[in-house]
């Protein structure tokens, strides 16, 4: 039988994958450094969390494409304390920031077109494309005393068929914000190839430093799709509550647009979009035990990475990972194999599209002994075999 060259995917099981399911089968302890689910990871969330949920209007069908009017209020409301006044009508309601995403594709892309991303990236983006038939680009982001966006690589990288560059701010797995001047030379190239800028939000919440600025207050002569959602901001993935604000010129078009394909599934659910203000009203309270967790880990990994001449952490400056600069004397996934076998798991670098030898990516989510435990480890086999221990 025929499938769809679309989904033509490789889905055998990796090396990395089988060692993993092996170690967790037989039972042996495993410091996951790579936990990005706040459910699993001992957060205390209120015992009336799912009250919300409960509404008896949510018993009346009453389909609204972009999404009941309070919720995207609520959404509205979120922005202002990021210093954006919108309209909810500049709001559809989605699922996911993946199904946002794919909403977006299709709004701005014919078949075959081309979409600029940074490296590195979030490998789900190399699905969502394919998916709709769109081809991504990328457009490497550098390291030069912090990650920066060059204007130029992404200036060379556009082409007639282009009609989009993503920026992930702050960036999975970077945590690199994106800058003032950064922002003003994206603009410049949007105006100059009349392309339009989508904004993945979903860690805006989760910085080390000043909270930077959304794309939601808008960038001048320039269409802006903004996408964010509760999986990171309310710390509730399980919750499927998502979004896109849209701005700049038009706007009015592209919501109309938006309204219909949104129309054609209907995805978002009733009781989760009356919730919707309370959980986001509240999230206050997650975000402050995870930013209290991130912080206490990052400054474990520094403490641990201290004492290794050969290990550096680059810098970051917000979300939930942090990336090892390692010395590339083996494949990062010999070495994240043989960390498997000593009892850690971390990600290898290539996983978002570094290369093949000298990063590691690991999550700051984990719990604190959970997580000192496991780097440990770590920069135990690192100073053994792949550098030398710094003398006290």
């Amino acid at each position: 039988m025929p499938f769809s060259h679309r989904t033509n995917w490789n889905t055998e099981e990796s090396e990395l994958a089988r060692a993993y399911r092996e170690r967790l089968a037989s039972g042996q302890p495993i410091a996951d450094l790579t936990a990005s689910n706040p459910t699993r990871c001992g957060f205390a969330y209120p015992a009336s969390l799912l009250d919300a949920l409960t509404n008896p209007r949510a018993l009346q069908y009453d389909p609204q494409p972009k999404g009941l009017l309070s919720a995207r209020e609520a959404v509205c409301a979120y922005y202002r304390v990021h210093g954006a006044v919108l309209g909810p009508e500049q709001v559809v309601l989605t699922t996911s920031t993946s199904e946002a995403y794919s909403f977006l594709f299709r709004l701005l892309c014919d078949p075959g077109k081309e979409i600029l991303i940074p490296q590195p990236s979030y490998p789900l983006f190399d699905f969502l494309a394919g998916l709709d038939d769109v081809r991504l680009k990328a457009a490497p982001l550098v390291y030069e005393n912090g990650w920066q966006i060059d204007a130029e690589d992404i200036r060379c990288a556009i082409t007639t068929e282009t009609r989009a560059i993503v920026i992930v701010h702050p960036n999975n797995p970077t945590g690199h914000y994106t800058k003032p001047w950064e922002a003003k030379q994206l603009a410049r190239l949007c105006r100059e190839f009349g392309l339009s800028l989508i904004v993945d939000e979903v860690f805006l919440d989760y910085s080390f430093g000043t909270k930077a600025e959304s794309f939601a207050r808008g960038i001048e002569g320039v269409p802006v799709y903004v996408v964010s959602g509760l999986s990171k901001i309310a710390g509730l993935p399980q919750i499927k509550a998502a979004w896109i604000v849209a701005t700049g010129p038009e706007r009015a078009q592209a919501l109309a647009r938006l309204e219909v394909i949104a129309d054609t599934f209907l995805s978002m659910n009733t009781p989760v979009q009356l919730a919707m203000p309370a959980w986001l009203e509240g999230r206050e309270a997650i975000q402050a035990q995870i930013c209290q967790r991130v912080a206490a880990n990052l400054a474990a990994l520094d403490q641990a990475v201290e004492t290794v001449e050969s290990v550096q952490r680059l810098a970051v400056e917000g979300g939930w990972y942090a990336v090892l600069r390692i010395p590339a004397v083996a494949p990062d996934e010999q070495t994240v194999l043989a960390l498997l076998e000593r009892g850690v798991w971390v990600h290898p670098g290539y996983f978002f599209g570094m290369p093949e030898s000298g990063w590691l990516v690991v999550s700051l989510l984990a719990p604190e002994a959970e997580f000192s435990n496991g780097v440990a480890i770590m920069i135990d086999y690192l100073g053994t075999n792949h550098g030398r221990n710094k003398k006290c």
